[in-house]
């Protein structure tokens, strides 16, 4: 992506720090859970071409990306939204939307790292053969999510701070499950979680495309860190639960606070401080938030994660009611609505292909 294509300046070319932990090698090659090792073969399986997949050549309004109603932008009914004009309120969705985007795609090279991390850290062969799987995944979401913003949004916006401080933690923690942790089920549910609100709000079909196919991989993703992570926790001590207890409660603030998109309000010059008490107090804001935990708290609950503390954590974020959602079902649904996408432009190819070859039999005809 073109550093022009940034809204501001880049402070640094590229974000550089030492990583923690050990690298580790197995000789145990014949050994493996039958779950992740059918998982492996899943990703295997669902590897696809983003250039193949995706029809880029769908046109995309960069003043209505989304194409979502204004009563759902976080500051609509505001002080300063009633300021705006209408040039101003295109202008604002267009930031907005390339907020949202850019943040996917930061999010995706941290997952693509994270999972380069898993597999050179993790000490079990099955995890280490499905991470590699992986990191191609998530190469081909960044890729996707650059090219989204580069050729259709035009603008870019530098990684939020709540984002990059989490992918610190989580990868200069020398234990080799915490990427994991921080990754695949804290980046990794919340980001599901926005790619589902979003893939189910618009009626623009390359968005929905983009986001209902990487939606398709992710549905793995979760499954294999809530998979690894449980069985690996079922064998910690409760002093060892308690400080991965306590990661997830500090990361899960920082998660809170990452889509509040401070950033868009700071760049268009508006009263911060009116937008961001709105944006704290508004109901459309915090209940958009409270949907963002509806893939995380759940996964918590199902790796072991599930003590006092963080329970009152979730209570206080009024997401405790979360814990009873059916992950299960819901990334079954994920990967199922891909499919749909996909024999939906299958049919619509083969009703062209049949008008075509009625007008060449026409043509004949004459």
């Amino acid at each position: 992506m073109a550093e022009d294509n940034y809204v501001a300046p880049l402070v640094a070319d590229e974000w550089a720090f030492p990583a923690a932990g050990d690298t580790r090698f197995t000789w145990h090659y014949d050994n493996g859970r039958e779950r992740l090792l059918s998982l492996y073969q899943k990703g295997k399986d669902k590897q696809w071409d983003s250039v193949r997949r995706i029809d880029w050549d769908l046109a995309v309004d960069p003043f209505d990306v989304l194409g979502t109603p204004e009563q759902s932008l976080a500051i609509y009914g505001s002080k300063q939204w009633e300021k705006l004009g209408p040039a101003d309120r295109q202008e604002l969705r267009q930031h907005l939307a390339s907020w949202e985007f850019s943040q996917f795609l930061h999010g995706e090279q941290g997952a693509m790292i994270c999972s380069a991390r898993i597999v050179e850290a993790v000490p079990d062969l099955d995890s280490k053969f499905y991470a590699a799987t992986q990191v191609m995944d998530e190469a081909r979401h960044a890729e996707i999510f650059a090219k989204f913003l580069q050729d259709k949004i035009g603008l870019s916006y530098p990684i939020n701070g709540s984002l990059q401080a989490l992918l610190h933690d989580a990868l200069n923690d020398s234990r080799w499950d915490m990427p994991y942790l921080g990754m695949q089920v804290l980046i990794e549910g919340l980001a599901l979680a926005a790619f589902g609100i979003l893939r189910d709000r618009t009626d623009k079909p390359l968005p929905k495309q983009i986001l209902a196919y990487i939606m398709q991989d992710e549905a793995r993703h979760v499954a294999f860190g809530r998979l690894a992570l449980r069985d690996y926790y079922a064998q910690l001590s409760a002093a060892e639960i308690a400080e991965r207890e306590e990661f997830v409660i500090e990361g899960c603030h920082l998660m809170r606070d990452r889509f509040r998109m401070q950033e868009v309000y700071e760049n268009l010059g508006y009263d911060l401080a009116e937008c961001m008490e709105y944006v704290d107090k508004g109901p459309r804001p915090r209940a958009f938030r409270s949907l963002l935990f509806a893939r995380i708290v759940p996964c918590v609950r199902d790796i072991g994660l599930w003590g006092p503390k963080v329970r009152q954590a979730y209570d206080d974020m009024g997401v405790l009611d979360m814990a009873n959602v059916d992950l299960v079902r819901m990334m079954e649904s994920d990967e199922e609505l891909a499919e749909q996408i996909d024999d939906e432009k299958r049919e619509m190819a083969m009703r062209r292909d049949e008008i075509d070859e009625a007008v060449r039999q026409g043509a004949l005809a004459d």
